[in-house]
């Protein structure tokens, strides 16, 4: 278990990096942002439409971690020839490596998640699992921005994105070396290899995520969730300079990350953590009040408070998600759920991102509390379309 969330953390160090790292190498090389936000449009473009092929492609291979490990590689690899290439080289070969590297993008996040659920056994082990894999999400959130900026204001954006990308190689060399215990009954089952992909393997995913009742209730809500998220740097930026401290975007981020880290520590620690699709609920709902009252608090230190118990909703919600989907996701598609289910939600994340920065001309107040309704709209969606996985409960499963 130590190995898995050293790779995983490491994976993700980098992954949450690459955004800013994109941004100041394009200044560092060609003194404006633009081209390093194209390339980050490329780098996420991807996501939503390789996970079922990347999750497809997984599910059939005969050495998962060594899969796994090669999807690391690939990675970091792409994140290399970014630094070599963005204001040197042109754009299309730029570009490329960008679409290469995000179309992997979804084996760092769920792709990597759903290792746990073929060797940890369902129940109380599995919640603190999840739990516990949910803070190198909000690990890496804290640590990768403040890594790389502190890296490039010391040295260079170029050496900042050596260092996202030695991140992504040590996460590929460790994959290889897991030893997670084995789930009994839960165990991979492995078939022979056939040559190619047939068009409805690539649907296995989708249909389990619409078909079952409790996949299809956490991923629409948490897609409207992230909506919200995904608009949330922005809101945070035009908050603080609304509380007198236009630089304090990136505290209020901060804070939120930190809030996420001990919010899913507490999860791991919590012996009697509520049913999964309940934990969500209470996840939502606890973002969308506290971000309602960051929207009113009256100084920036209230704001920065309120942001910290707003991410402490977001891991719990993080831990569930990870949990519903491990649980209720058929075996022989559940890593094309976990990166299925990643990709949708940062596809909703960048539609956020755009929606607000459309929308960034009206009050701070106003898009804080827009991004806490849609945190209330998913715990209703939650509970709602839970409602109908009732019958179909699987006894144990949230133990």
């Amino acid at each position: 278990m130590v190995t898995y969330l050293a790779t995983a953390f490491l994976a993700r160090f980098a992954d949450e990096g690459v955004g800013i790292a994109l941004a100041l190498l394009a200044v560092e090389r060609t003194g404006s942002p633009a081209s390093g936000a194209f390339v980050l449009t490329a780098w996420l473009a991807p996501h939503a439409v390789a996970a079922p092929v990347v999750g497809a492609l997984a599910e059939r291979a005969r050495a998962p971690r060594l899969f796994h490990g090669c999807a690391l590689a690939v990675f970091g690899a792409a994140i290399a020839l970014l630094g070599l290439t963005l204001g040197r080289a042109p754009m299309p070969l730029t570009l490329g490596a960008a679409l290469v590297g995000g179309s992997v993008g979804p084996m760092v996040t769920g792709g990597l998640s759903s290792l746990l659920a073929t060797r940890v056994p369902a129940g109380r082990t599995r919640t603190r699992a999840y739990a516990l894999d949910a803070t190198t999400y909000n690990a890496a959130a804290v640590a990768a921005p403040a890594a790389v900026s502190t890296a490039a204001t010391a040295t260079s954006a170029t050496l900042a994105t050596v260092l996202l990308a030695t991140s992504a190689g040590c996460a590929a060399l460790l994959c290889g070396g897991q030893r997670l215990p084995a789930a009994g009954h839960d165990a991979p089952r492995h078939t022979p290899l056939r040559r190619g992909l047939r068009p409805g393997e690539l649907a296995t995913g989708v249909r389990a995520l619409w078909h079952i009742p409790q996949l299809r209730a956490v991923t629409v809500a948490t897609c409207v969730a992230f909506l919200g998220v995904g608009g949330l740097p922005v809101t945070a930026v035009l908050l603080a300079a609304q509380r007198g401290e236009p630089g304090a975007g990136g505290v209020l981020l901060t804070a939120f990350a930190v809030g996420g880290l001990a919010g899913s520590l507490g999860v791991a620690r919590w012996r009697r953590a509520p049913a999964s699709a309940r934990l969500a609920r209470l996840g939502l709902l606890a973002t969308a009040t506290a971000l309602a009252g960051a929207a009113l608090a009256p100084t920036l230190p209230w704001t920065v408070a309120l942001f910290a118990l707003a991410g402490l909703g977001d891991g719990p919600l993080l831990t569930a998600t990870l949990r519903i989907r491990a649980d209720h996701a058929p075996e022989e598609a559940r890593t094309q759920v976990f990166t299925l289910g990643a990709g949708l939600k940062l596809t909703a994340a960048a539609a956020g991102t755009a929606l607000v920065g459309a929308f960034a001309h009206l009050p701070a107040l106003v898009l804080t509390l827009f991004v806490a309704v849609l945190h209330l709209a998913a715990a209703a969606l939650v509970q709602a379309l839970g409602r109908r996985s009732g019958s179909q409960h699987r006894p144990g499963v949230d133990a």
